[in-house]
């Protein structure tokens, strides 16, 4: 499953290139993503896989696309949450889109339940995203418990 990914690294857009700019080597506020990531059948063109997100640009074909909404709920069902920009948006006003990408990450109240519909229980996220939500709550758990002192 690496000949394609590699294949769709290499014949990257322009939008898809000026925004894996910023978001590589940990640049977007020291999240962690990848591109061209393959969940099931799927390639997720950038993916933080400790935030549970999944960031797709979409070029004019893509607009009215029924299997783009069958593609974010097998995503969706695999446990990422799922942003989608426009390349258009990405080459006009990219720092908004990272700002955008941040408050989803940042103000999420945790990675299973973020987009979910209300009907979801935080177990229906599939297992991707219960383990990010585990991990989220251990992270937030060690931060607000404060450590004694240490003992010499």
């Amino acid at each position: 499953m690496t000949t394609r990914p590699r294949q769709l690294r290499q014949a990257a857009s322009i939008a898809e290139n000026r925004l894996w700019y910023v978001l590589r080597n940990r640049g977007l506020s020291g999240h962690k993503f990848v591109r061209q990531f393959p969940v099931g059948p799927y390639i997720a063109d950038f993916a933080c896989r400790e935030a549970a997100l999944i960031v797709e640009l979409d070029g004019g074909q893509h607009a009215g696309n029924a299997a783009d909404d069958v593609r974010t709920a097998f995503l969706n069902g695999e446990g990422y949450s799922v942003l989608r920009f426009w390349n258009n948006e990405v080459l006009a006003n990219r720092d908004g889109v990272l700002s955008t990408i941040l408050r989803v990450i940042a103000l999420a109240p945790s990675p299973d339940l973020r987009f979910a519909p209300a009907t979801l229980s935080p177990m229906g996220r599939g297992t991707r995203g219960v383990r990010a939500a585990a991990s989220s709550h251990r992270q937030i758990l060690a931060r607000s418990i404060p450590l004694p002192p240490r003992e010499r």
